[in-house]
Formats: C-alpha cells, sequence, structure tokens
C-alpha cells in the first residue's frame, strides 16, 4: 500500500485542489466490506478526548465486514483535508469520523462535496437541514449529566466551597459543563462558587498546570475540566493533595488518593449506530444525541474521597437521569451578572436546541465568556 504520509507530502505541494475533484469516488470499496477511517487531533494515548474516541475505533475493529484506519495528530488544518482524501483515495474509506472540533467547518463540509458517496459523521457539530451537505452529520453526548453528578460530588468533597473548571474555548458544549458542574455543587451547598480558567486552546498543557496552581493557590479545593487531555491537571491535583474529577475517559489511574468520579464518553454507541447505517445502506444519520440513558455517556466508579452521602445523592440523580426525568437546567435561573437566562416555570430538556447554543455562566461561577 501506497504511503500516506507520501501522499500528504505531494498534496501539501499545492496539488490538493487539483486532486480532490477528481477523488469523486472511493478507490477499492467493497460493497461486502466496509472501511472506516478515524482522524484524531492529538495522540490516541492521551488519557481523554482522543482517547475515548480511540476507544470507540477499537471496538469498531471487532466487527465483522469493518476495517479500520486511523491518523493521530493532525491539526485542524487543510492537514485533515489531505487526510480524508487519503483514506478515501488509498483505503477505500466510505465512513470517516473526524473527531476533533474545529474539523467541521471548513473543511469536512468542502471535502464532503467533492466525496458525495462518503459519509462524514463528526462529533460536537450542529448540522443544519438544507445549509450541510446530506452525506454530514454530527455525534454527540449529554455529558453536561455526568459533570452536574461531578458536581455533586465535588460539592461534597470541598471543605473551602470553592471549586475549579479549567475550560479550552467558550462553546456551548464547553459552557454546558461549567454550569452543570457548578449546577450540581450548587445542589449540595448553594454557597458554592466555581473559579473559571479558559486556556484558549484545547491542548496548552503548561497553561493548563499554570492555570490548576493559581486556582490551588487561591483556596480550590477540587477541579475539573473539558481540554483535550485532562492528564496534566489531575495529576497537578494529585500532587498537590486536592480532589479531582475526570473527563472524557477515566483518569482514576493518574491519581488514587484524589479522583472522585468522571464524566467518560461512550463513544462506542454512535460510531456503531453509524457502522451499522454504512453497512446496511440506511440514510446518514446526520444529527445523534443522547445521554446515560442512551449509552453515549457514562459516570467513572467512584474514587475513596466520595462519602456515603455523596454516592446516595449522586446515585438518585443518575438514576432520574437514566429514566429521563431529569431537567438540569430549569428556571428561574440567571446567569453570573444577574440577568435571568431561564424564566420560572420553563425547562429544557436534553434534546432541545436552546443548550447547543448557550451562551452564558449561571450564577455563582465566577468568570467570562
Amino acid at each position: 500500500m501506497r504511503s500516506r504520509r507520501r501522499f500528504l507530502q505531494l498534496a501539501g505541494g499545492g496539488t490538493a485542489a487539483a486532486l480532490l475533484p477528481a477523488l469523486s469516488q472511493p478507490a477499492g470499496a467493497q460493497a461486502s466490506k466496509l472501511v472506516v477511517g478515524v482522524i484524531y487531533v492529538g495522540p490516541k494515548d492521551d488519557y481523554g478526548y482522543n482517547q475515548a474516541q480511540a476507544q470507540a475505533a477499537a471496538a469498531m475493529k471487532k466487527l465483522p465486514g469493518v476495517t479500520v484506519v486511523e491518523e493521530e495528530r493532525v491539526p485542524e488544518t487543510v492537514d485533515v483535508q489531505k487526510t480524508m482524501a487519503s483514506m478515501i483515495e488509498q483505503d477505500g474509506a466510505t465512513l470517516l469520523f473526524p473527531t476533533s472540533f474545529g474539523y467541521f467547518d471548513p473543511h469536512i463540509l468542502r471535502v464532503a462535496e467533492k466525496y458525495p458517496k462518503v459519509r462524514f459523521a463528526h462529533c460536537g457539530a450542529l448540522w443544519v437541514e438544507g445549509k450541510h451537505p446530506k452525506n454530514t452529520g454530527s455525534y454527540f453526548g449529554y455529558i453536561d449529566e455526568c459533570q452536574y453528578l461531578n458536581g455533586i460530588a465535588a460539592g461534597y468533597a470541598s471543605k473551602s466551597k470553592k471549586i475549579g473548571f479549567i475550560a479550552a474555548k467558550p462553546i456551548p458544549q464547553v459552557l454546558r459543563n461549567i454550569n452543570a458542574f457548578a449546577m450540581g455543587a450548587q445542589s449540595v451547598d448553594p454557597k458554592i462558587t466555581t473559579q473559571l480558567i479558559f486556556t484558549g486552546d484545547w491542548a496548552l498543557p503548561v497553561k493548563e498546570a499554570e492555570a490548576s496552581n493559581a486556582m490551588i493557590d487561591q483556596g480550590v479545593d477540587v477541579i475539573t475540566m473539558h481540554v483535550d487531555s485532562p492528564k496534566v491537571i489531575v495529576e497537578n491535583c494529585e500532587r498537590r493533595g486536592i480532589f479531582v474529577c475526570g473527563y472524557h475517559a477515566n483518569q482514576a489511574a493518574l491519581a488514587p488518593k484524589g479522583y472522585l468520579t468522571g464524566a467518560e464518553w461512550n463513544w462506542v454507541t454512535p460510531y456503531t449506530m453509524h457502522v451499522k447505517a454504512a453497512q446496511t445502506g440506511a440514510p446518514m444519520l446526520n444529527f445523534l444525541r443522547g445521554g446515560l440513558k442512551e449509552g453515549f455517556v457514562t459516570a467513572s466508579p467512584y474514587g475513596k474521597g466520595v462519602g456515603e452521602g455523596a454516592r446516595k445523592k449522586a446515585d438518585a440523580v443518575k438514576a432520574s437521569m437514566m429514566k429521563g426525568g431529569y431537567t438540569i437546567f430549569k428556571g428561574p435561573l440567571n446567569d453570573n451578572t444577574g440577568k435571568i437566562v431561564i424564566p420560572a416555570g420553563t425547562g429544557y430538556k436534553q434534546t432541545d436546541l436552546a443548550l447547543e447554543q448557550m451562551n452564558y455562566l449561571v450564577a455563582g461561577v465566577i468568570g467570562k465568556i
């Protein structure tokens, strides 16, 4: 097989624009088999976002008739367009999972138009009927449910009543997690505040370390996060003797003393749905969402620092979420500037698109968008 790296080098020499229009049909594809391509912005063993996706890709390799090709450390630039073209042309991939948030617009959208018979499943984008190609779609999970459970565990564990959230960028999915974490803690004690720091990008380990140190120096005693790899933050919290709640994957091995619980993805569920649809010729799944009930997300096992009271409260809320009967975002709810963002008597279900357009921080969160 020709080297994908060699293909990328050729495309990088200015020939990408000439190559892509000619590749309207996947080469080497067989009707009886499915080649799936998975693309990661970082390393597959990052204890975080990419590792969670890679775990699902590994599960797909065990399905009959499925071959998986992978490429890691692909930036959110034209490089991902070249990687997608390479997978289609060289490997015959007809279903792609370009996983990073910044891959969608413009990169997936441009390539999808040139490959109308290839399916592009993206993590996190908001697919819009009539605006985006029909061979594209998005999948995501209501992991704010698990961040709310993280908040409950943090609320019980915190002695200072000051907890922290380190985030990459203020996009709606991140804001949902921040707000859910804060509200989970406030359900234990309304006086708890959540210190927020945005680092500016998905993987900035130096800034993540600085942010966690700054929070701990200010008395924060429980931290969680929404960055690609929580490894640095989790290890720093353990080293400095405070509690931590994980994100993306299970980081308990990194903090045996301080790991409370975590919000984990179970991407096996949407990956399998997309694979089965492609294998049977069913229409593209354009908009796929689910939470605890649907098996898209899961909560990490409790650590040593989670007491009986916290377990009982978190388990009760989780049981309600599993039945689809728990509403996180309901009124009256104010943002941290005092503005009413959800009026009394209004509650948003997890499927409500208003939550995917969130642009505020709830009261009790110390920080700005």
